[in-house]
């Protein structure tokens, strides 16, 4: 089992910055990739991010592209997401999600561990 763990969120008003973290615990070396997604109310979830524990170049969502960057810390176990230039369409509950699978996927159903998620609030 893998346990995910997010903090870092909070109301910032258009155009702040935020940087959200991700510690994993467990069988953390069994996982492959790690994933931010999100989701707005009465929207489904969607992709924001990903990369794998080895490197690599990241995957990131075309709204996000530019703004936000996604990086690891190994030896922390952890995943951060820099979120830049954030707008109003940001707000989302923001969850943490790791993948056993070799490959990098945009799908939340090829993600086995997910967190419980963060709250992210911009303000217009």
């Amino acid at each position: 089992q893998v346990q995910l763990v997010e903090s870092g969120g909070g109301l910032v008003q258009a155009g702040d910055s935020l940087r959200l973290s991700c510690a994993a615990s467990g069988r953390t070396y069994s996982t492959y990739a790690m994933g931010w997604f999100r989701q707005s109310p009465g929207k489904e979830r969607e992709f924001v991010a990903t990369i794998a524990w080895s490197g690599g170049r990241p995957t990131y969502a075309d709204s996000v592209k530019g703004r936000f960057t996604i990086f690891r810390d190994n030896a922390k176990s952890t995943v951060y997401l820099q979120m830049n230039s954030l707008k109003p369409e940001d707000t989302a509950i923001y969850y943490c999600a790791a993948r056993i699978r070799i490959g990098l996927t945009l799908s939340e159903y090829e993600y086995d561990y997910w967190g419980q998620g963060t709250q992210v609030t911009v303000s217009s």
